[in-house]
């Protein structure tokens, strides 16, 4: 009996997990948004490829706690792991949520890792490193996962053999507020009371959850699923009342309906009420052929007139479902043909080539033809709708390949209209900025000239390197005189020497005393002019970076488009590569399933041969013992007849 029932339906969605902001915080980063635009979109390679993007622009900042995705940061790199999960890309999920289990984190945040890593090794069928991931949780889970938390361990327990265990988990999750398993639970909590041998137990759990009053579609699902073993269990024990009771309680309009009403009819037989067994199977009779419940039932409505000892009646159902056996034959060999042409992945990827989250449920929309009619009889395997989806995954990489390559030159020609409009301008305003470059660096070297001059003034008075233009004029006058006076000392009188020392004195003086506050008032208008210099060089900072930006706008281009356009060259002819490998993969798994089928078919048949000639048979002697009962009859009035007086 398999415990694996319902391991990908039950386990929350990764978007759940992180795809909504959390309640304490707001959305502060445009690109983180744009991120979960493209997870609920269902489009989980490009919110991949935007995350990945992200995170190394956000680590590469010199200042990283500045950029406004820091807000989202650790909510980020979970969303890392669930993301690549999601997708199935379970070894870089793993790696991605191992780096958070390793870093230095808070205590809820690494219980929440180790969650996400045991649900990664579950999915991936590695129960043993499941389990030792989920043991790695120690104190308080996160309200958010707690039920979730609880469910996973239990499904783990069960899958190492842990059913006790596991049976104390599922029955206290029973007792959780809100419980979001429910129904998953008692059939959890049933098939675990079932491997370890308490079968009463198990079945009560299992008549519970079929009494459960619910519209979950799901849930309803389980509800048929539970009553459909239980009938069964009671079928096989010879307790036909019990288990048409619970036939009865599964929906007609269910998944499990078939299966339902091909038992209802055996536990009719088992009453040796052939003809009542004969009006369920009748009704399965009509159902679509390519179902084994009603190929089987082609197979039972016959038996069951035989033994209504309608004999001529069942030779005729005999030969029908032999000529139905016989086409269904026919459409399998042309579907395994179809296959084998390659005109089966054409027809899936063709259809369904645009990102639909529905996509699986519109198969059933594809045309009637020898590859697509038994898509969704091979869907119901897990490994196939698995090797399926991967299939679509790669021939959506395809079509981003082909996107890409043909925006590379969308790009080069964007380049060249810059290349066009911005060399025909730079080459004049390069040569006045050089002008003005060139009187910048004059000016400011000036002014470090000045700074100097006037920081060599507070370690040593010169007064006069902060006289006024008119001072040092008189200056020059004075000291020129005294040259002149010193040369004809006939006109040097004692008159003008006085005139000329005292007109010194009070232009020393006026200079000495003006110090302190001219020296104030020259710092001062440095400071100014440091302000000048400073708008002058944000100008100039901001001519560059314009002109670097018109620069680098079309320069530096050409070497990384051709390294990009060589990556996705060689990327698509490994692609091609593996969607052929894949694409085999698949193929095989499909004529595998319809050989199994064609060779049920052929086994079918037989039986319904020699079971048609054994009615045949039974018609024959049926009609001659009717026919020599007629004859006896009419002799016998003959000879009454005769005898009469």
């Amino acid at each position: 009996m398999s415990l694996r029932l319902c391991v990908a339906a039950l386990l929350l969605s990764p978007l759940a997990a992180f795809g909504t902001v959390k309640s304490h915080q707001e959305l502060r980063d445009i690109f983180y948004g744009e991120i979960l635009y493209h997870a609920y979109q269902d489009d989980y390679f490009g919110a991949i490829s935007h995350l990945d993007i992200e995170l190394g622009q956000h680590l590469g900042l010199d200042e990283p706690k500045l950029d406004s995705f820091a807000w989202h940061r650790g909510q980020a790199e979970f969303a890392v792991g669930d993301l690549e999960l999601y997708y199935r890309m379970h070894l870089r999920a793993g790696r991605a949520i191992e780096t958070v289990l390793a870093s230095n984190v808070a205590k809820t945040e690494r219980n929440e890792a180790a969650f996400r890593l045991a649900r990664l090794y579950y999915r991936k069928q590695d129960y043993v490193n499941a389990l030792h991931a989920i043991e790695l949780i120690e104190g308080e889970v996160a309200k958010s996962i707690r039920s979730d938390e609880m469910f996973l361990r239990a499904q783990i327990y069960v899958s190492v053999g842990k059913f006790e265990e596991a049976i104390k988990l599922l029955k206290s999750l029973r007792s959780v507020v809100n419980n979001p398993y429910g129904g998953y639970v008692e059939y959890n909590l049933a098939m675990a009371y079932l491997q370890t041998g308490l079968t009463e137990q198990g079945l009560s759990t299992l008549d519970d959850l079929g009494k459960v009053f619910t519209d979950d579609k799901a849930v309803l699902a389980l509800k048929d699923k539970g009553n459909l073993k239980l009938a069964n269990y009671y079928l096989d024990a010879g307790d036909a009342d019990k288990a048409g009771y619970y036939f009865s309680r599964i929906r007609l309009d269910g998944p499990f309906s078939n299966k339902a009403l091909l038992g209802a009819g055996w536990v009719e037989v088992a009453r040796k009420k052939y003809d009542r067994a004969l009006v369920t199977w009748s009704l399965l009779h009509e159902r679509e052929q390519t179902n084994y419940s009603v190929q089987e039932a082609m197979m039972a409505v016959p038996y069951a007139y035989s033994k209504l000892n309608v004999h001529g009646k069942a030779a005729i159902m005999y030969g029908k479902a032999m000529d139905v056996f016989a086409k269904e034959i026919d459409s399998l060999d042309a579907s395994i043909k179809s296959i084998r042409e390659g005109k089966f992945l054409t027809a899936l990827v063709s259809k369904q080539g645009e990102k639909d989250k529905n996509w699986v449920v519109n198969l059933r929309d594809l045309p009637d033809s020898p590859e697509t009619r038994y898509i969704m009889d091979l869907m119901a395997a897990h490994d196939f709708q698995e090797s399926l989806k991967n299939y679509k995954d790669l021939a959506d990489l395809r079509e981003n390949l082909t996107t890409w390559l043909r925006d590379l030159t969308v790009y080069e020609d964007i380049i060249e209209l810059r290349r066009r409009y911005y060399e025909p301008l730079l080459p004049p305003v390069e040569k006045k900025f050089k002008k003005l470059d060139s009187r910048m660096r004059l000016r400011v070297e000036q002014r470090d000239r000045l700074n100097e001059r006037i920081r060599s003034l507070l370690i040593l008075r010169r007064p006069e390197y902060l006289a006024t233009a008119d001072e040092r004029a008189l200056m020059d006058r004075l000291t020129k005189m005294k040259v002149d006076l010193e040369a004809n000392p006939s006109v040097a009188t004692e008159d003008i020497l006085y005139r000329m020392k005292r007109l010194s004195g009070v232009l020393d003086w006026r200079i000495k005393s003006a110090f302190d506050h001219r020296l104030t008032k020259a710092y001062k208008n440095l400071k100014d002019l440091d302000g000048v210099i400073d708008d002058l060089h944000k100008q100039h900072r901001a001519f560059i970076r314009t002109r670097q930006a018109a620069t680098q706008s079309y320069e530096g281009y050409t070497i990384p488009i051709q390294q990009l356009r060589t990556n996705l060259t060689e990327t698509q002819a490994k692609l091609k590569r593996i969607m052929a490998r894949q694409g085999r993969v698949l193929e095989q798994m499909a004529i595998n399933e319809l050989d199994k089928r064609r060779k049920r078919l052929e086994e079918y048949q037989i039986k319904a041969r020699f079971a048609l000639a054994e009615s045949y048979d039974r018609a024959t002697k049926q009609q001659e013992r009717k026919l020599l009962e007629q004859s006896a009859e009419a002799n016998a009035s003959s000879t009454d007849e005769k005898v009469a007086p």
